[in-house]
């Protein structure tokens, strides 16, 4: 998994509430039970007038020249919720989205996201609108998971993320590499087991 240290992108707005994981990748864009080649149905009923030949909607956010290559998506509350399927953190990983900034989220999404190395940001409403006034499809925004702050031209903001959260995203981990680093105390554990339960 690549590590999230300090991420500069584009931040495209899509400040819904409620965007559930059906709308981020429909159950009918889910051709593959790999991670790859879901790209093309994210956000499949608003991206497309015509979902069958792909017609692009122009007025979708992420259609917008500007916002095409956008790296991190800024949303309203309760972002991911529905159902559990990590087909919709894969979409986004395979879009090219590195962080949401959300005013909350749907908690398997939040921890999908954390696990496949997307960062989630909760922030409050006012502090999202101040983001997404301060910058557009020319302006950047700096994502820095190192100090917990984010830069958007003149404007600092600090967020919090769990401290098992953010070691997995800085250090590149999924749930058996973050595991294996206790590997020497689970062999030590496992040998003294032996001896004192043969029988196992």
């Amino acid at each position: 998994m690549n590590k999230f240290t300090v991420h500069t992108g584009i931040a495209a707005p899509l400040m819904r509430n409620n965007i559930d994981t059906d709308t981020i990748i429909p159950s009918r864009e889910m051709r593959t039970v790999s991670k790859s080649g879901l790209a093309n149905g994210l956000f499949a009923p608003w991206r497309y007038n015509d979902e069958k030949n792909r017609t692009p909607n122009p007025d979708f956010v992420l259609n917008q020249v500007g916002y095409k290559k956008a790296s991190i998506l800024i949303c309203g509350n309760n972002f991911g919720c529905g159902s559990s399927r990590e087909h919709a953190v894969w979409a986004l990983k395979e879009f090219g989205i590195r962080c949401i900034i959300a005013e909350g989220f749907g908690s398997i999404f939040f921890q999908n996201c954390v696990r496949n190395g997307i960062l989630p940001i909760k922030l409050k409403r006012e502090t999202l609108e101040g983001l997404v006034n301060a910058t557009n499809e020319i302006t950047p925004l700096t994502v820095d998971l190192t100090i917990n702050r984010i830069t958007a031209v003149d404007q600092i903001v600090e967020f919090v993320t769990s401290g098992s959260d953010r070691e997995m995203l800085l250090e590149g981990l999924d749930q058996i590499a973050a595991t294996l680093k206790f590997k020497n105390k689970i062999d030590a554990f496992q040998q003294q087991d032996a001896q004192i339960r043969p029988w196992v």
